[in-house]
């Protein structure tokens, strides 16, 4: 006989569900974007068509056109103004760049100022676009694609009537109410390192724009004062009035105002390149200065936002519950209608339930602040881009115009040799 063998213990069958692969939690919290990613989700031009004259009113028109839809739009500031009041409504809890202002006072700025005024304008929208088509979270919304691709002359109605059909971030996000479940238990404490962090950040780097702003000034009033000086010798070495006859037999003035006039061509080549630097430090370093300043400015406003608004709400919607018990106490001890009572009774589960809406949005607030503290930090390393284009822009500028050009004037027999040498810095030195 064969010898009997081991049965086989297979245990219950439903223990096997315990084996299924179990799916990866989602990670909804983290917001994976680096610098390169955000800066190549779009770039938007933002320039001035000429000044419009209507029947009565003059306004100024901007040509948008987005790299990313490959096409070209026509925007008036108050466009600018009705998107950004609505992007404002639906992303309450994002940073949201602010607008540049719409005018300055009447009467105080002059023609040149008004300008600047205008040229300064248009730079600003354009960080502004391109901080709001680059966001992670803006970039995919029917909002922004309609204010980069409609080309209808009614924009602002379509934006406003599309805020009104969809709501606001938290009436559409698929986790609003589920936000709570997904925030680091020191989530507070992590916010308030993050915050004192960037205020630090904000606040060092705005004194470094304002250096670079007083630089490119400088080299653009250098660029000025070469080309004014250049000018000035060439009215001397064009003057053809001929010599008194006391002085024509000794004096080398003749031949001196030749070379002055051939100088003066080397003043206006040295002008040029000062100008040259002065736009290097304004587009390449103090713009790229400002986009930054701007998305910091935007991040401590949304904190603000946050204290000011959703809390300062919850707090306010907490004391009316309480006044409303209060008053449902005193109505139980002391005998009133029927009606009134139950009128009371619902308002006050109202209230319960305004309040839930608003605990469930406060946690949806600090969901958001969480990913838009991700966002900052993931702009961080455009600051060693900005750096490292204004050591360039300095050692180009001393390459352009340094103590080696030497330019020799010969006057005459009798004049010794006048070596000019031009320096970075605009000077001029004579040796004789």
């Amino acid at each position: 006989l064969s010898p009997k063998l081991p049965k086989p213990q297979l245990g219950d069958p439903r223990d096997l569900g315990a084996l299924r692969m179990q799916p990866a939690q989602e990670d909804v919290l983290t917001v994976s974007q680096t610098l390169d990613k955000l800066l190549t989700r779009d770039t938007v031009q933002v320039e001035l068509i000429p000044e419009k004259k209507g029947l009565f009113l003059k306004h100024v028109e901007y040509q948008v056109t987005s790299q990313r839809y490959k096409i070209s739009v026509y925007r008036r500031y108050s466009d600018f103004d009705v998107f950004h009041e609505v992007l404002l409504q639906r992303f309450a809890y994002r940073v949201v760049p602010a607008l540049p202002p719409k005018r300055m006072l009447k009467g105080v700025l002059t023609n040149v100022s008004e300008r600047e005024f205008i040229e300064g304008r248009r730079r600003a929208l354009c960080r502004f676009i391109n901080l709001v088509a680059r966001h992670p979270f803006f970039s995919e919304d029917e909002l922004v694609k309609t204010f980069l691709t409609f080309n209808g002359s009614d924009v602002q109605t379509k934006l406003r009537d599309h805020y009104k059909k969809t709501g606001d971030e938290f009436m559409t996000n698929r986790i609003a109410t589920l936000a709570k479940e997904y925030l680091p238990a020191d989530i507070q404490a992590q916010f308030s390192t993050s915050r004192e962090m960037i205020r630090n950040i904000h606040n060092s780097f705005q004194k470094l724009r304002d250096r670079a702003e007083k630089m490119a000034e400088r080299s653009k009033e250098n660029a000025t004062d070469l080309l004014m000086f250049g000018r000035e010798l060439s009215t001397l070495g064009s003057d053809a009035s001929s010599l008194p006859s006391l002085a024509s037999s000794q004096s080398s003035w003749g031949t001196l105002r030749r070379a002055l006039k051939s100088l003066s061509v080397e003043f206006a080549v040295l002008s040029d390149k000062a100008a040259q630097q002065g736009r290097r430090e304004e587009d390449d370093v103090v713009e790229k200065l400002n986009l930054f300043l701007d998305l910091l400015q935007s991040y401590r406003d949304l904190c603000e936002r946050h204290e000011k608004g959703v809390l300062h709400e919850h707090q306010r919607a907490l004391h009316k519950y309480g006044m409303m018990k209060r008053q449902m106490m005193s109505a139980t001890v002391q005998p009133k209608e029927q009606a009134s009572v139950e009128q009371l009774e619902s308002r006050i589960i109202q209230q319960e339930n305004a309040i839930q809406t608003m605990e469930l949005r406060n946690y949806f607030s600090l969901f958001c602040l969480h990913q838009e503290t991700q966002l900052i930090f993931a702009y961080l390393p455009i600051t060693s881009h900005i750096l490292g284009a204004f050591v360039n822009s300095q050692v180009q500028g001393h390459r352009e115009v340094r103590p080696a050009d030497v330019r020799r004037l010969q006057s005459g027999p009798d004049w010794r040799l006048i070596t000019l040498s031009f320096f970075p810095d605009g000077r001029v030195y004579s040796h004789l």
